[in-house]
C-alpha cells in the first residue's frame, strides 16, 4: 500500500534521509555520499530524490512524513542557511575564523540550550512544509519529532529487545544532552531528561577542539591517542572537577563557554595525549556510572543506546562489562546522521504503531547497475572501435586483447590508464591479491549507512602487518599515527579471537564496540589493533555472501578469517556512493586493483609505496 511509505528528514549536521514501508527499512542515505561535501549540512534534497527513485515512486504516494529537531538554534539555521553554511566552512577547516569567532561559538552555545517552543515549532514546520512543497509532496501527514526521541526510537527499535533501558547521549538538541527511557513490551516510557546546559557530547567536543582537531569529527582520535598516555588516578585528574555524575543527574560548576576556559588552562599544563587520556576517562566513569544508576532504578538488564556519544567504543566497552547488563545494542548510525531513520522510525509509531524493524545488514543505500561499471571503466574512451557483448549489456571499448589470467584465458580492455576485465571467482582473486600484500579496492552492492565501511565500500588489506598499515596511510588514509584500523572478520571467528567477555556480538556486529584481543592472536591482527590490545570488528554473518567468501578464502589460507577494513574514501572525503568515484579514487591513489562488482580494474601506473 502506498499509504505505508514513511520519509525520515534531518537536514542538520550529517544530513540525510530514509525511507520506511511497514516494518521495514527500504533505503536510507546521508547527503554528503551524494552531494559529495564530507557530513553535509541543510535540507537533503539530493537523499529524498534517491529515496523516491530506489521505490520508484512519486512523492504523492508518501503520505507520512517527519523531521526531527525544532529548537530555536536549528530553527534559524533554516531561516538563514547562511549561518549554517559558515559554521560548517569553520568546523571543517574550510575557512579561518575571524576575530569575532570567539563571541559567535559563546552565542551558538548559548542558543542550542533554549529548548523548543511554539514560534520556533512553527517556523520549523512552515520552512519543511514548503521545501517539500517544491518537491511535489502533498497531502501528507508531517511529524516533528524531539531529537533525543528520534534517537531513542532508532535504538529501542531496532535492538530486538521487548524490554530495555534506552539512553541518549550527545552534544544537544532540543534543549537536551541526553535521555533515559525505559522500554517495556515494545512502549517507550520517558524516565529522565538531561538539559543540554552539562552535556558530556559538548565536553568531548571541547576536547576535540582544544587539541586542535575537528569537532564532530575528530572525537575518536582524541579516543585512540588516550592510550599512549601514562595513567593518572581519577583524584589526580584536573578534569574529573569539570562534570560529574550524581544519580541520574550530570552536575558541572561551569556553564559550557567556562567549561572550555577551564579546559583550556588544563591542556597548557599537560602534553595532548595525556590531556586525551583524561577526558576519556571523566567521560567513561561518568556515563558508566549514570547508566548503572539506571538500570538499579528501572530493574533493567538489556540496553539499547544511541547519540553521539556511543560513537566512543572504549567508553562502550565498559558499559558492556558492568554485572547488571547482559545485553547491549548501539544503534550503528548512532550520531546525528541517524535523525532521519530515527524521525521515521518515531512516526511510523504514531501513526501506523509499528515498534520493530529488523536490522540484519546497513546496506540500505544505493546501488548501481552493471552498465554503470562499465561505463565508470571506460570513461577514458573517446571512440567506440568496436562493441562487444558482456552477458546483460553491450559496451563500447578501445582496445580489447587476450591476456593469460589465473582463471585462463580472458577478454581485457583497456580505457586510457586502467585495464578491466571480467572475474569469475571475484572472492578468491581478491582473497590471493590480499594474502600476496596487496591493498585492494572493494565496490559491492549497495552503499553502507553509516560512519562505518562494512564491505561494500570498503578497502581491505592482510590485517597481519604494521608496514601494510604504514602503506595505506601514505597511500591515501593519512591518518595520524596513532589511529587504528579496524578488523572485518567471520561472525565465528569472534570468540577464537578475542574476549567477548559474556557479550552477544550478534548485537553489535557493525564495529560499535571495542572489544580486546586474546594475546595468543595479537600477532595475527597486528595491524588492526589498539596499543591497548583492543579493536572495534565487524562482525560478518550471512548478510554479506560475497564479502563473507573472501573472509573464507583468507581463513583458509592462514587459518584466520579477518581482513583490514577501512571506508572506501580519500581523507577528508566522504565515502565513494558511485562506479565513477570509485575509479576516480583509484586513478588518484596509485592504489593498483579495484574490484567492482564481477569487474577487476587495473590502474597501469600504480604508485609503489
Amino acid at each position: 500500500m502506498t499509504d505505508d511509505f514513511v520519509l525520515g528528514i534531518w537536514d542538520g549536521h550529517d544530513a540525510g534521509a530514509a525511507l520506511l514501508a511497514g516494518n521495514r527499512v527500504l533505503f536510507a542515505v546521508n547527503e554528503e555520499r551524494l552531494s559529495r561535501r564530507k557530513l553535509e549540512v541543510g535540507f537533503p534534497r539530493q537523499s529524498i530524490e534517491a529515496c523516491l527513485q530506489y521505490a520508484s515512486v512519486l512523492p504523492s504516494a508518501v503520505k507520512i512524513i517527519a523531521a526531527s529537531t525544532t529548537d530555536p538554534a536549528k530553527t534559524l539555521t533554516r531561516l538563514f542557511p547562511g549561518l549554517k553554511e559558515e559554521y560548517y566552512l569553520i568546523r571543517r577547516r574550510k575557512k579561518v575564523p575571524d576575530t569575532f569567532d570567539p563571541l559567535k561559538k559563546s552565542f551558538k552555545y548559548r542558543l542550542t540550550e533554549w529548548p523548543p517552543n511554539l514560534i520556533s515549532a512553527y517556523l520549523s514546520r512552515s520552512y519543511f512544509n514548503g521545501q517539500l512543497h517544491t518537491m511535489g509532496f502533498a497531502d501528507y501527514t508531517f511529524c516533528l519529532v524531539d531529537h533525543h526521541a528520534a534517537h531513542a526510537m532508532a535504538a529501542a527499535y531496532c535492538s530486538g529487545f521487548s524490554q530495555c533501558l534506552v539512553v541518549t547521549l550527545d552534544g544537544v538538541g532540543d534543549g537536551l544532552s541526553g535521555s533515559i527511557w525505559e522500554l517495556r513490551d515494545h512502549r517507550m516510557t520517558l524516565v529522565k531528561n538531561l538539559p543540554a546546559k552539562i552535556s558530556f557530547g559538548i565536553f568531548f567536543e571541547h576536547v576535540t577542539n582544544l587539541m586542535n582537531m575537528r569537532e564532530l569529527e575528530d572525537e575518536g582520535k582524541v579516543m585512540a591517542l588516550a592510550n599512549y598516555a601514562y595513567p593518572i588516578s581519577d583524584d589526580e585528574n584536573p578534569l574529573m572537577k569539570i562534570m560529574r555524575t550524581e544519580g541520574l543527574d550530570v552536575v558541572s560548576d561551569y556553564t559550557s563557554t567556562a567549561m572550555f576556559r577551564e579546559m583550556q588552562k588544563i591542556l597548557w599544563r599537560y602534553p595532548s595525549e595525556q590531556f586525551a587520556f583524561m577526558a576519556q576517562r571523566v567521560l567513561e566513569k561518568n556515563v558508566v556510572a549514570l547508566v548503572e544508576e539506571a538500570l538499579k532504578r528501572t530493574g533493567m538488564r538489556n540496553i539499547a543506546a544511541a547519540g553521539g556519544v556511543f560513537s566512543n567504543v572504549k567508553m562502550n566497552m565498559k558499559i558492556a562489562a558492568l554485572s547488571g547488563v547482559d545485553r547491549i545494542f548501539v544503534f550503528p548510525h548512532m550520531g546525528d546522521g541517524g535523525l532521519a531513520l530515527g524521525a521515521a522510525m518515531a512516526a511510523n509509531r504514531e501513526q501506523k504503531g509499528v515498534t520493530s524493524y529488523r536490522l540484519n545488514d546497513l546496506y540500505l543505500g544505493p546501488a548501481f547497475s552493471r552498465e554503470g561499471v562499465l561505463t565508470a571503466a571506460n570513461s577514458n574512451d573517446t571512440e567506440d572501435e568496436f562493441s562487444k557483448s558482456t552477458g546483460d549489456s553491450t559496451v563500447s571499448v578501445k582496445d580489447a586483447a587476450r591476456e593469460p589470467g589465473d582463471d585462463g584465458m580472458r577478454v581485457c580492455k583497456r580505457s586510457g590508464d586502467i585495464r578491466y576485465c571480467p572475474v569469475e571467482n571475484v572472492p578468491e582473486k581478491a582473497a590471493r591479491l590480499i594474502l600476496g600484500g596487496e591493498i585492494i579496492l572493494w565496490f559491492q552492492g549497495r552503499m553502507e549507512i553509516g560512519p562505518r565501511a562494512l564491505g561494500n565500500r570498503s578497502i581491505l588489506a592482510r590485517p597481519d602487518g604494521r608496514l601494510i598499515k604504514d602503506r595505506l596511510n601514505l597511500l591515501l588514509k593519512k591518518r595520524v599515527w596513532y589511529q587504528p584500523f579496524c578488523p572485518s572478520m567471520l561472525l565465528e571467528e569472534a570468540p577464537v579471537l578475542l574476549d567477548l567477555d559474556r557479550q552477544d556480538i550478534r548485537d553489535n556486529r557493525f564495529m560499535t564496540m571495542a572489544f580486546r584481543v586474546l594475546d595468543e592472536h595479537l600477532k595475527t591482527m597486528e595491524g588492526v589493533i589498539n596499543i591497548d590490545g583492543t579493536c572495534r570488528p565487524h562482525f560478518v554473518g550471512d548478510e554479506n555472501p560475497l564479502f563473507r567468501e573472501l573472509l573464507v578464502h583468507v581463513k583458509n589460507d592462514t587459518g584466520s578469517g579477518v581482513v583490514l577494513n577501512t571506508s572506501f574514501n580519500i581523507h577528508g572525503e566522504p565515502l565513494v556512493c558511485s562506479p565513477g568515484e570509485a575509479v576516480d579514487v583509484l586513478k588518484r591513489t596509485g592504489i593498483r586493483y579495484l574490484f567492482m562488482e564481477d569487474m577487476l580494474i587495473e590502474n597501469l601506473h600504480p604508485k609503489n609505496l
